[in-house]
């Protein structure tokens, strides 16, 4: 039996007690990645056999993070946009995803226009996992039937967001319900 579900919330509470900043999410990260690496796991979270959508596997009632399954059968571009006062791990379970990591080229002062510029890209394959800190703005691109685990610091649905419009610039509040 491989490492489970489980057994990596157990060690996201460990790390996140210990160090709730980038040391201890970087475990959670790592971790992220080994349970990816249980086939079993992938199976019974992100399997075929799934019901679609955004399924929530864990909330933690102290720490606050949270644990996400998002099982896709549509591919999807996300516009640039940022978890707020949260961080974000994603971990590819099947097919890809391919990540952008974008800053801000104005001084961002006008709270309803930014100028952005790619900064990182990259492709998360199944078992890798990235992570974003807390207000990094960055946008997501996958395929039909990707699916990917997500771990949050909080519940995003409760926090002020933002996803900017690449062509106009426009700043807006996201609302709850989205990946991305």
């Amino acid at each position: 039996m491989g490492y489970s579900l489980d057994q990596f919330i157990a060690d996201a509470k460990a790390s996140l007690s210990r160090d709730p900043g980038v040391a201890g999410r970087e475990e959670v990260r790592l971790n992220l990645e080994k349970l990816l690496g249980n086939p079993d796991f992938i199976h019974d979270y992100a399997g075929e056999d799934q019901p679609r959508g955004l399924k929530v596997l864990y909330e933690d009632p102290k720490l606050g993070f949270q644990v996400l399954a998002h099982i896709n059968d549509k591919a999807r571009i996300s516009p640039p946009h940022d978890h707020g006062e949260s961080w974000a791990i994603y971990g590819q379970a099947t097919h890809y995803t391919d990540m952008i990591e974008w800053e801000r080229e104005d001084d961002g002062a006008d709270p309803k226009h930014a100028k952005l510029k790619p900064v990182k890209k990259y492709r998360l394959t199944p078992g890798k996992a990235g992570i974003y800190q807390d207000g990094t703005i960055h946008s997501i691109d996958y395929p039909d039937y990707a699916r990917f685990i997500r771990v949050t610091g909080t519940n995003l649905d409760k926090i002020p967001r933002i996803r900017v419009d690449l062509k106009t610039g426009a700043v807006e509040q996201m609302y709850t319900g989205r990946a991305s």
